[in-house]
């Protein structure tokens, strides 16, 4: 599937006009049925999109906000992307936005993966937005290179659900919905700054392994297109 790229001047200008975009895309799901839904991203480049998103009036009562992947850590944990999104997201018009976490207490990533695939299934599929990020090693959600469970995540035969993975680069186990889980998404925006970053993905847009730059699954077999908005 053709992806787009949307280029700004700065990541304000990006945050602005992404915000806009979610929102409306939001908005035209309640409108339509009744209740939105999104998974976010964690890291660093979604905070000022967060923020803005936040302050722009829609139903955000009948929106559903889960994460992409997260760490299998606890939710005031500073890696934890739960919190990220508590702190930048779930903020002004968005804190009355429903909040479905991937960390679920429990003995172990597996267990926590079990009971999130079963909570998350109240969502609906297939998602309304799916904000995806990017690694410098070309990784998206937690499908690391190297990842344990890559293949299985990457599999568009394995369910829509969450599993987990570890690598040498992710630090903590984690967890991640997997690529049949995000590939449909009604809008499916890759977003990403820094001219490095910029590199990363045209490295991913050449002939090689998804395995190698997992991001690749998502450029080249996602059912939907794959919107790059991206700023220096």
């Amino acid at each position: 599937m053709a992806s787009t790229m949307h280029s700004f001047a700065n990541g304000a200008e990006l945050a602005e006009s992404l915000a806009a975009r979610v929102a409306d895309s939001l908005a035209s799901a309640v409108s339509a049925r009744g209740s939105a839904s999104i998974a976010v991203s964690g890291g660093s480049t979604p905070k000022a999109f967060f923020q803005t998103l936040s302050r722009l009036p829609i139903a955000w009562e009948k929106v559903t906000i889960t994460l992409v992947d997260e760490r299998f850590v606890p939710a005031d944990n500073p890696r934890s992307n739960h919190l990220l999104v508590a702190e930048n997201l779930l903020q002004n018009e968005a804190a009355t936005a429903h909040f479905m976490p991937l960390y679920q207490e429990a003995k172990t990533a597996a267990d926590a993966a079990k009971i999130a695939t079963e909570k998350v299934k109240d969502i609906g599929a297939p998602f309304d937005v799916v904000i995806l990020g990017m690694g410098t090693d070309g990784h998206t959600a937690s499908f690391f290179p190297g990842g344990n469970n890559l293949v299985q995540a990457l599999d568009p035969a394995t369910p829509r659900g969450v599993i987990t993975m570890e690598a040498e680069g992710a630090g903590e186990p984690r967890l991640t919905f997997t690529f049949s889980s995000l590939q449909d998404a009604r809008l499916l925006v890759l977003h990403i700054e820094g001219e490095g970053k910029k590199t990363v993905l045209e490295k991913a847009e050449e002939p090689g392994e998804e395995a190698e730059m997992p991001i690749r699954a998502m450029l080249r077999r996602a059912a939907s297109p794959v919107e790059i908005y991206w700023a220096p």
